[in-house]
């Protein structure tokens, strides 16, 4: 009885230490297109709700379109969530420009008083992405980084090439190969959109020779969320009209609206990348077998199966669906935590 006795509280005290032994935030870079679709700042407050779960830790935030507000409205989204110290890196010349029907939130006063407070007034203020990217790589673990890119692959082909600089004596690609564990990204399609089976996908056209640079050179293993599973997890409107009302304005629910004024279901593309990211082995999603996808001249996605390949995709199966919806809605959705909103940290 007493030997019965020792080993069950051996046993108990093992799984007590388990519990208490979590796994570090992993660092996360997010590369968003923040501009046009309203996805991007879904998924941005996913990302500050896995960090408040002590999931992740947003190391950088770097945009690739080339507009001003771009960056402000980014750090007026962070600085709501209380985190307003993340460095932001822009594109700059060369990259993509688009109009935004949402970015003049960060612009929007209350009484003369900002409705979304922030101190990054305009996006030719930020650093450069490529800075941004290859400071924050070289403070971090070798191979802990995890880059979800959701947006074109504008940044990610400039920091391939950079050359060594006060950051790092490596070039982009060895700093990469160094500091990265896995890259998500949000591109491709890589089943037959509507019976289309030469889909050309919105992130991958904007920015053809770019997204070819990255499939072909990028050092570390790749998951990419194609164009099908975003649309077949959309995102619930009656969320955006019930769950975000915890304060008068929130900047994600008004983002959305903006977009496209409820009562519509939005595809959740660039969340499946985020929580592909943070969470790779909650088996939310399957995964293809391994290979390795080429983009074409005109931007088409196809993938090879390769034993030794770097690339996989994502697969949903029917029933996973539910249970992936429902960790969207929660994790875009949840609160900033009180403690971290109550100031607005320095930059």
């Amino acid at each position: 009885m007493i030997r019965m006795m020792i080993a069950l509280a051996i046993f108990l005290l093992g799984i007590s230490t388990s519990w208490t032994q979590a796994a570090p935030p992993v660092p996360l870079i997010f590369d968003t297109d923040i501009c046009g679709d309203c996805d991007d700042v879904l998924a941005l407050a996913m990302i500050h709700a896995m960090e408040s779960r002590g999931a992740c830790r947003l190391a950088a935030v770097t945009v690739t379109v080339d507009n001003d507000l771009v960056a402000p409205f980014v750090d007026a989204v962070n600085t709501f969530y209380g985190r307003g110290n993340i460095p932001i890196g822009a594109v700059g010349k060369g990259g993509v420009t688009e109009e935004g029907k949402y970015l003049g939130l960060a612009n929007e006063k209350d009484g003369g008083q900002p409705r979304y407070p922030h101190d990054l007034t305009s996006g030719k203020s930020a650093p450069s992405a490529v800075a941004v990217l290859r400071k924050a790589l070289a403070g971090e673990a070798d191979g802990s980084v995890v880059i979800a890119q959701v947006g074109f692959s504008t940044n990610l082909a400039r920091l391939l090439e950079s050359p060594p600089d006060e950051y790092s004596p490596l070039s982009g690609e060895q700093l990469v190969k160094q500091k990265v564990s896995r890259l998500s990204l949000m591109a491709g399609a890589f089943k037959p959109i509507d019976g289309n089976a030469h889909h050309l996908e919105y992130n991958v056209v904007k920015d053809i020779p770019s997204c070819r640079k990255l499939a072909s050179r990028w050092p570390t293993p790749t998951v990419w969320s194609g164009f099908e599973i975003g649309i077949a997890l959309p995102y619930p409107a009656t969320s955006i009209e019930r769950d975000y009302g915890y304060v008068a304005h929130h900047p994600v629910a008004e983002a959305y609206i903006r977009y496209m004024p409820p009562p519509h279901n939005r595809p959740t593309w660039d969340l499946t990348a985020v929580l592909a990211a943070v969470h790779p082995d909650r088996g939310y999603f399957d995964l293809s077998e391994p290979g390795k996808v080429t983009v074409a001249a005109d931007g088409l996605t196809k993938f090879m199966p390769e034993a030794q390949g770097r690339d996989r995709y994502l697969i949903l199966r029917p029933e996973q669906a539910p249970r992936v919806l429902e960790a969207l809605v929660q994790l875009s959705s949840q609160p900033p935590d009180k403690a971290e909103h109550s100031v607005k940290p320095t930059r």
